[in-house]
C-alpha cells in the first residue's frame, strides 16, 4: 500500500473525499501540543461537527480503517472497526464521551476519508501498519515497532521446527499470518502439537548425524507431544509425512476438527464431565484463533524480512562519514520503573549481528530516582574506564537509546576520559532520528533504510536486555518480601516515636494488638502458639473418640 496517499485528502476514500469548500480552512491559531503544534480550523464546532457526523452516517456498515486529518490534510489519527459507519459516527455524537486525549482531538479534525478491509483481522493488521508508517499525533499505541507474530514452519530443515516468531527466516521457510494474538497462537501450536508431534526446539538435526542414536529426547517425547527427531526415534519421510498433515490443516478451515471437538465437549458436559469439556473448549477457543490472521505475511509488516546486514553496514560507514568499516557497534539502554530497580543494558554487534559474549548488564549505583542521563554517565563510566585509559579498543559506533540529551550526556561521561570513543550517536524512537556527535541536524532515513534497520535492531536489543534485567530484579525483591515480611514491614512503616529504654530494662510482653477496625493483630511466635494449641486439642479430641 502507498502510505504516502494517506496524508492527502481525496486519494484514500470513496464518497465525500476531498478538500471542504463550504469554508476557509486557513489556519488561524497554532496550539502547542505536546512538542507539536497543531492548527485550528476556523469553521466553528457547531458547523464542523454536525458536517462531519452527516458523512460519517454515509459510510458502510462494513470493517475498515479510518483515517481522521487535521486542516492541512494531514493524518492525526487512525482507527479501525467492525463497522465504519458505527464508529465514525460516535465520534461526532454531542453525547459522546471520547475522554480526556480523544476529546482533544475533535478541535482538530475537519475531514476524514476510509478504507474498507474483507474482515476486521485484516482492518486491524492494517492500523498497524498505517501507525507504524505515518506516526499520527493522537495514536499512543502501535508507534513503538512491536509487531504480530506469525507461525513459521522451518521448510529447509531436515527435520522442520514449528515456531512462534516475530523475527521470521528469510528464505526457506514457510509461514503462516501474522496472527493478531501471541498468546491465542502459543496455545493453539500446544494444541496441535499434541496431534502432529513437531518438534519445536531450535537444536541442529541432520539426517546424516549417526549420533542421533544416542541422544536423549526431552520429555515432551515422554508426553507423547515430539516424535524425538533428534533422537532418530522417527525418520525423515515419517516426519515430513506429519509436517504435511499440519500444514494441511493449518491451510484448510478446520471446520470438521472443530465440529467433532465441539461434539465432544458437549457429551463430556451432559455427563458431568467438566474438567473434560472446560479443556475442549480451551482448545477449541484456541485453534478457532488460527483463523484470525491476515493473508499477505510480508506486505503488512515489511521491517520484519528486511536482513540485509552487510548492507547496513556499509551504509552506516557511509552514513557516518567513517574511514574504516564499522566492525563493531555497542547499543546502551536503561530500564527501571518510578525510579526503583533502575538498571543499564549494553549489547554488541560484530559485523552488523548480535554477539551474545559482549553483553553486559549493569545494576545502577550512583543514581536514586529518575535521572536516565545520569544513568547514562554511570553505564559509559564503569563500561569504557579501561578503553578511555587506553588499555582497550572502543567499538567502531557506540549506540545511546534516546534523543540529543541523551547523547549529550553520554558525550560529558566520555569527556572526562583520556581516549575519546571514534563516534557516539543516539537513536530517538518516536521519530527514529538519529543524532549524532558534533552535528547539530539529526539524520532521518527512509524504514527500508539498511542502515537505520541495524541501528534499531541493536537499539531494541539493548531495551529488551535491559527489561529482562530491570523484571528479574522486581522479582527477585518481590520474593524477598514474601520470605521476610518483618523486613518489608519495616520498610513501609515509620518508626514509633517513644523514649529510650533503660539498658537494664525488662523487654515489654509481647501482647496481642488490636487494629483499627477491632481485629486483634497477633506476632509470629503468638500466632504459632495458637495453632500449635489447636493440633494438641485436636489429638485430645482424637484420643477420646478412640
Amino acid at each position: 500500500m502507498d502510505t504516502e496517499a494517506v496524508a492527502t485528502s481525496g486519494e484514500i476514500g470513496g464518497e465525500g473525499a476531498g478538500p471542504i469548500e463550504d469554508f476557509d480552512d486557513n489556519i488561524v491559531q497554532e496550539v502547542p501540543l505536546g512538542d507539536v503544534s497543531l492548527p485550528l480550523p476556523a469553521e466553528p464546532n457547531d458547523k464542523r461537527l454536525p458536517r462531519l457526523h452527516e458523512k460519517a452516517l454515509t459510510l458502510p456498515e462494513s470493517p475498515g480503517v479510518y483515517f481522521l486529518k487535521d486542516c492541512r490534510g494531514v493524518v492525526i489519527y487512525v482507527g479501525k472497526s467492525l463497522s465504519l459507519k458505527q464508529r465514525v459516527s460516535s465520534y461526532f455524537q454531542p453525547s459522546t464521551d471520547l475522554g480526556p486525549v480523544k476529546q482533544r482531538l475533535l478541535d482538530y479534525v475537519v475531514d476524514f476519508d476510509t478504507l474498507l478491509c474483507d474482515s476486521e483481522v485484516e482492518a486491524l493488521l492494517i492500523e498497524n501498519r498505517l501507525i507504524k508508517d505515518t506516526k499520527p499525533r493522537f495514536n499512543a499505541r502501535l508507534t513503538d515497532g512491536k509487531s504480530y507474530p506469525y507461525l513459521e514452519i522451518t521448510t529447509g530443515d531436515d527435520f522442520p521446527g514449528v515456531f512462534v516468531t516475530r523475527q521470521p527466516r528469510a528464505t526457506r521457510s514457510k509461514l503462516y499470518g501474522p496472527f493478531t494474538s501471541g498468546y491465542a497462537l502459543k496455545q493453539a501450536v500446544i494444541f496441535m502439537q499434541r496431534a502432529f508431534r513437531f518438534r519445536t526446539c531450535h537444536l541442529e538435526i541432520l539426517e546424516s548425524d549417526s549420533r542421533r542414536k544416542f541422544f536423549r529426547p526431552c520429555i515432551l517425547y515422554n508426553i507423547h507431544q515430539c516424535s524425538a527427531p533428534c533422537a532418530s526415534k522417527i525418520s525423515r519421510e515419517d516426519y515430513a509425512t506429519d509436517i504435511d498433515r499440519l500444514k494441511h490443516f493449518l491451510e484448510s478451515s478446520r471446520g470438521d476438527a472443530l465440529r467433532q471437538m465441539t461434539a465432544e465437549m458437549q457429551a463430556a458436559a451432559s455427563v458431568r464431565d467438566f474438567e473434560r469439556a472446560a479443556m475442549l473448549r480451551d482448545q477449541i477457543k484456541a485453534l478457532r484463533a488460527l483463523s484470525h490472521r491476515g493473508r499477505g505475511a510480508k506486505a503488512l509488516q515489511p521491517e520484519l524480512f528486511f536482513q540485509d546486514h552487510a548492507g547496513g553496514v556499509r551504509q552506516l560507514q557511509e552514513l557516518l562519514d567513517l574511514a574504516d568499516p564499522v566492525r563493531s557497534i555497542e547499543a546502551i539502554d536503561i530500564a527501571h520503573f518510578q525510579g526503583e530497580a533502575t538498571v543499564g543494558s549494553l549489547v554488541a554487534f560484530i559485523d552488523g549481528k548480535p554477539f551474545k559474549d559482549g553483553y553486559r548488564r549493569y545494576r545502577i549505583k550512583t543514581v536514586s530516582g529518575i535521572d536516565d542521563f545520569r544513568c547514562i554517565q554511570e553505564v559509559v563510566s564503569r563500561r569504557y574506564r579501561l578503553a578511555g585509559a587506553g588499555e582497550e579498543l572502543y567499538p567502531d559506533v557506540i549506540l545511546i537509546d534516546g534523543g540529543q540529551g541523551q547523547l549529550s550526556a553520554a558525550l560529558e561521561a566520555f569527556s572526562q576520559l583520556a581516549v575519546k570513543p571514534p563516534m557516539v550517536i543516539s537513536l530517538a524512537k518516536r521519530e527514529e532520528e538519529i543524532y549524532v556527535q558534533n552535528r547539530s541536524a539529526p539524520f532521518k532515513l527512509s524504514r527500508t533504510n539498511a542502515a537505520l534497520k541495524l541501528l534499531q535492531h541493536a537499539r531494541d536489543e539493548a531495551h529488551r536486555f535491559a527489561q529482562g534485567y530491570h523484571h528479574l530484579l522486581i522479582a527477585r525483591r518481590q520474593f524477598q518480601d514474601l520470605l521476610n515480611p518483618k523486613n518489608t514491614a519495616k520498610k513501609r512503616l515509620p518508626k514509633p516515636v517513644s523514649a529510650t529504654p533503660a539498658a537494664d530494662a525488662a523487654p515489654p510482653p509481647s501482647t496481642p494488638k488490636a487494629d483499627a477496625a477491632g481485629f486483634t493483630v497477633l506476632s509470629q511466635e503468638q500466632l504459632k502458639a495458637k495453632l500449635g494449641e489447636k493440633k494438641a486439642a485436636g489429638k485430645r479430641r482424637e484420643r477420646k473418640k478412640q
